[in-house]
């Protein structure tokens, strides 16, 4: 039976801490940011291909981690984060504290409640979904690594476990973090959730 086996990993921290980034923020990762990738890695070198998202705090990473590997890299502009809106640029507290109703609200319904400007949840979902399908069918029997942000993650995993989009933002995930989905013959499988990689 052939099998494509597809690892994400989440881009660590970046420059300017815990802060709502979608695709209009384009930070770069800071030092820890760094360190946290590539434990997250360690000397894991089985992919095939290298896809990563075109923001900074993704697409440095993945040209570091295939100029070491000697793996191709592409980048997918579907795999950007989910555009927040009036929300982007603001830390967490900020958001939390000085808009409470609006935060409340996007905490008990996501997909209705966007911030401001926001990019509807499910035209996101649907853009990371056709960059997926597109990615599993082109490289259909082999090990690839996707880099991407946590919003793109759990649009992933919730299609995955054929969850809807409006329970996307009860799955943690964390910064470096690396999630396997296996792609088989009865479908795909969640096999890991924020784990590191070894060799």
């Amino acid at each position: 039976m052939t099998e494509t086996l597809v690892d994400l990993i989440r881009h660590g921290e970046p420059i300017g801490g815990r802060r709502y980034r979608g695709h209009g923020v384009d930070d770069p990762l800071s030092e820890t940011g760094w360190l946290q990738m590539w434990r997250a890695v360690g000397e894991y070198n089985q992919w095939q291909q290298i896809i990563t998202s075109p923001l900074q705090r993704c697409q440095a990473f993945a040209y570091a981690l295939g100029e070491r590997h000697d793996i191709n890299v592409s980048v997918e502009p579907r795999f950007k984060e989910v555009g927040f809106g009036e929300w982007e640029g603001l830390s967490h507290d900020e958001v939390k504290v000085g808009r409470a109703l609006e935060y409340q609200a996007f905490l008990k319904n996501p997909v209705d409640a966007r911030p401001q400007g926001a990019e509807p949840l499910d035209d996101f979902v649907l853009r990371v979904y056709s960059a997926y399908e597109a990615a599993i069918e082109r490289y259909f029997g082999r090990h690839i690594l996707i880099v991407a942000h946590a919003g793109v993650m759990r649009a992933l995993i919730a299609k995955t476990l054929q969850a809807p989009a409006i329970g996307l933002y009860r799955i943690k995930i964390s910064n470096g973090g690396v999630t396997r989905i296996r792609h088989a013959g009865s479908g795909a499988v969640l096999e890991l959730l924020n784990g590191k990689l070894s060799a």
